[in-house]
């Protein structure tokens, strides 16, 4: 059957937001999802990772909670079958929530399929033909397999799979050091399980700071997870115990046993069965469909939004791409991608947050900076807390004062980065913050502080 709309996006993820402001507008939307309303972020993303990531802080306190002079008879056990039900519950009702709004959208019609590309201006989605002249790719990515021996003979887990396991592993094996595997090696390691993470360079989280890369090791090795640098060398096999990774490290053992193995090296973007070449578009060498500044692909009539345009791949990213959308075909604006200020966190205890350039990007830029720094071992929250791991780092111009980033690697730091983010956002100048006042007691009131310690950043 064939059907005509003002538009039809393609994926449910968090850019489909979309589909609210053009019904509101008076345009005549189809959204189409192949599984579950709400994308990745709410069905095996942020929702249920963070979800689990609080059960396992619970369990850590639970089992410090002596430093604090509250005794506990016995240790902490983990029953993941009981994490797992909280977390399915959280999902789920986040997930009903979705489903409410897109049933109770005027306007709006879902079909549940697969979407195709037959010409410029038909999507076929089984028996459904839609035909529009806006159409908006939103479909996602999903994890990495990457291609090396032994992942076609070996059983192991991706970041969405490891979400049903019931059974806690004896021995997980990490491959990936960087957000996603990290996030998922402490977790585990809270929950009992010993935990390797294997990583092909030479630090965790390569593409931060040295700092960074040194506070989070640090971290994680406190907490008694194995970290294996230089894995060059990478293979699956069966073990006696369930798997065994072959590393090929510079140093350590050359292989290492355990009971599961979790893939954790990227994601691809869900872009290989749209049938984009009946639209006339291609992807590049990655599989984004590349856009211009305003998430317009090269065919005109045809957006791409959210993880498969690699202009992000956050849920933040995502849910912005819709407004920047909106802006040029409903309000009359001209926002742009560009617009938006590079903001990101990772979910460890304690979490990082970076917001702007971070140090190593400011010298590569070359123009005289500034750098204030303060470790968390100084603030009093953080102290009264137990949890004094970390430190504020802040780069400015040195002609401009223009505040030019911001990296909070400690407790409440995912929060407070939003006091330097909004002020970068205003454009105010690093003596605002300065002298701004904030509560006491709290992390964020030493952002002051540590824009009150600006020296020259050395060559």
């Amino acid at each position: 059957m064939e059907h005509s709309f003002d538009a039809v996006i393609v994926g449910a993820g968090q850019a489909a937001s979309l589909a609210g402001r053009l019904t509101k507008a008076g345009w005549t939307v189809a959204l189409v999802e192949k599984k579950w309303l709400g994308g990745n972020c709410v069905n095996v993303g942020c929702t249920p990772t963070k979800a689990m990531v609080a059960s396992a802080k619970a369990a850590y306190v639970a089992a410090h909670t002596d430093e604090f002079g509250v005794l506990s008879d016995g240790g902490v056990r983990v029953d993941l079958r009981k994490v797992k039900a909280r977390k399915d519950a959280i999902v789920l009702n986040f997930r009903a929530k979705n489903e409410a709004a897109v049933a109770g959208m005027k306007g709006c019609t879902l079909f549940h399929g697969v979407g195709r590309f037959e010409a410029v201006d038909r999507l076929r989605v089984g028996d459904d033909v839609l035909c529009s002249r806006h159409f908006f790719l939103n479909v996602g990515a999903r994890p990495r397999i990457p291609m090396m021996p032994g992942t076609e003979d070996v059983p192991f887990l991706t970041s969405t799979t490891i979400l049903d396991l019931e059974v806690l592993p004896e021995h997980l094996i990490v491959i990936g050091g960087s957000y996603v595997g990290l996030e998922f090696a402490q977790m585990f390691r809270r929950f009992g399980s010993k935990v390797t993470v294997v990583e092909k360079g030479a630090t965790l989280l390569g593409h931060e700071d040295a700092d960074v890369c040194a506070g989070i090791t640090e971290i994680l090795q406190a907490e008694d997870i194995t970290l294996r640098f230089h894995a060059e060398c990478l293979a699956l096999e069966r073990g006696p115990s369930g798997v065994v990774v072959r590393v090929g490290c510079k140093d350590g053992s050359p292989e290492i046993h355990g009971s599961h193995v979790l893939l954790a090296v990227g994601r691809d973007p869900n872009t290989d069965d749209l049938g984009l070449e009946h639209a006339g578009l291609s992807v590049n060498s990655q599989g984004f469909v590349e856009v211009d500044d305003q998430l317009r692909t090269p065919v005109e009539g045809i957006w791409a939004l959210g993880d498969c345009n690699g202009r992000g791949g956050f849920t933040h990213t995502s849910y912005n791409d819709a407004d920047v959308v909106a802006a040029d075909l409903i309000d009359g604006g001209s926002r742009r991608v560009t617009d938006r200020i590079p903001i990101h966190a990772l979910y460890t205890d304690p979490p990082l947050a970076q917001v702007g350039m971070n140090e190593r990007q400011v010298r590569e830029r070359g123009r005289p900076a500034l750098i204030g720094m303060r470790q968390m071992s100084t603030i009093g929250r953080a102290i009264e807390k137990g949890e004094t791991y970390g430190f504020m780092k802040v780069l400015v111009d040195a002609e401009t004062q223009e505040i030019l980033g911001g990296t909070i690697l400690g407790v409440g730091g995912d929060e407070a980065i939003h006091c330097i983010a909004t002020a970068m956002y205003a454009r105010q100048p690093a003596s605002l913050l300065a002298r701004s006042v904030h509560i006491h007691p709290t992390v964020a009131e030493l952002i002051p502080t540590v824009f009150q310690t600006l020296q020259p950043l050395a060559p």
